[in-house]
């Protein structure tokens, strides 16, 4: 009687291990296989705007130099609080100004077959400062300048809003993504029958800060001030997509 219950049972074992994969074909998308036979075309394309920036980020500092530490400290802070109210003055919020890096150092003379002779110290205050209206930017330069920043570092031009600048690459994009896709189905005798997935890559970057004399003209206006010319911005998007094609 045993056997007999062992033998049914393992029957139903090789049964069902028999039905599992007709089970899982049963269970398969519909649209897998028919994806799979299909003819498809993967493609890349991008779109690109062209736009005047409408920010500008400087980073800009002072550095003093003094026989103690609390002297160069002292002055440093001094020549600093002169740029800040400059900047203020030439119309820059106060929350568009952000200390980007403050330092202290001593300074050695070096001379050869002699140790290091101690000559001072060196303070270094930096401050990021954003101008949101570019036609003072020239202006707020040439202030702190003349209250006292000794450094100019780099300066970066920005978008505040790039959703327009993107909106437009994206439709460049899928322009010109749609006629490629045009050209492959009529050289190869296909036509486009569906657009399968879309993907999309890039935007806006914000621009790293350059050297200010690398990147923008300066040039003395008839006015004494400093004119920095802002170009333009370029925004692409890249864009990726399926194609499936029929006969």
């Amino acid at each position: 009687m045993k056997t007999l219950v062992r033998a049914g049972a393992l029957a139903l074992l090789l049964a069902t291990a028999a039905a599992a994969p007709a089970a899982l074909a049963q269970t398969q998308p519909a649209g897998a296989a028919s994806m799979f036979n299909a003819t498809t075309l993967n493609l890349s394309a991008y779109g690109e705007t062209r736009v005047a920036p409408d920010k500008a980020t400087i980073n800009l500092g002072v550095v003093t130099e003094a026989p103690t530490a609390a002297g160069a400290l002292s002055a440093n802070a001094e020549q600093m609080n002169s740029v800040i109210a400059a900047l203020r003055k030439a119309g820059i919020a106060e929350k568009d100004i952000q200390t980007s890096g403050l330092n202290l150092s001593p300074q050695y003379d070096y001379v050869q077959n002699e140790p290091p002779k101690l000559r001072g110290y060196q303070a270094s205050n930096q401050v990021t400062v954003t101008v949101n209206d570019l036609a003072k930017l020239g202006a707020a330069v040439d202030a702190t300048v003349k209250a006292g920043a000794n450094q100019v570092n780099g300066i970066s031009f920005g978008l505040k809003d790039p959703s327009s600048a993107e909106n437009a690459a994206r439709l460049d994009a899928v322009k010109a993504l749609s006629a490629k896709a045009a050209l492959y189905a009529q050289a190869t005798g296909h036509r486009i029958s569906r657009l399968v997935s879309l993907s999309e890559g890039g935007g806006y970057n914000p621009q790293p800060p350059v050297p200010m004399m690398a990147y923008a003209r300066m040039d003395k206006a008839e006015s004494g001030g400093t004119t920095i010319a802002g170009g333009e911005l370029s925004v692409r998007i890249d864009v990726t997509g399926l194609y499936e094609m029929t006969r």
